[in-house]
């Protein structure tokens, strides 16, 4: 099997990638079990792979996985990564994020990570 289940329908993994996506694209870093923040590298790595190219149907292809969530000072994720993201990464081959492990969540003890763009 390529990808990890999370105990989770199909959808709703679908769903809670891309508004790990969104998030981690808006704030930067966020925290998370360790094995999410592992699937979400790579749905993030494809994002910004995707906004370097900076064409028309990458803008599109994006705005289709993103959710359409808007900051304080009135950005969306797709203008963040496109605008903000892509020309910081234009020279780096991959590996735009990194996890770093946390410890042990209190409550049931699974293994806590940080993901957040390099």
């Amino acid at each position: 099997m390529w990808n990890r289940r999370l105990g989770r329908t199909a959808e709703h993994r679908v769903a809670l990638l891309k508004n790990m996506a969104t998030d981690l694209i808006l704030k930067g870093k966020i925290e998370t079990t360790e094995m999410k923040a592992k699937e979400l590298r790579s749905v993030v790595d494809h994002l910004i792979t995707v906004a370097k190219k900076g064409d028309l149907a990458a803008r599109r292809q994006a705005t289709s996985y993103l959710r359409d969530v808007t900051t304080a000072d009135g950005k969306n994720a797709v203008q963040v990564l496109f605008d903000e993201l892509a020309p910081r990464y234009k020279d780096r081959n991959g590996g735009y994020t990194r996890v770093v492990k946390t410890g042990i969540r209190k409550g049931d003890a699974a293994p806590m990570a940080y993901i957040e763009l390099v």
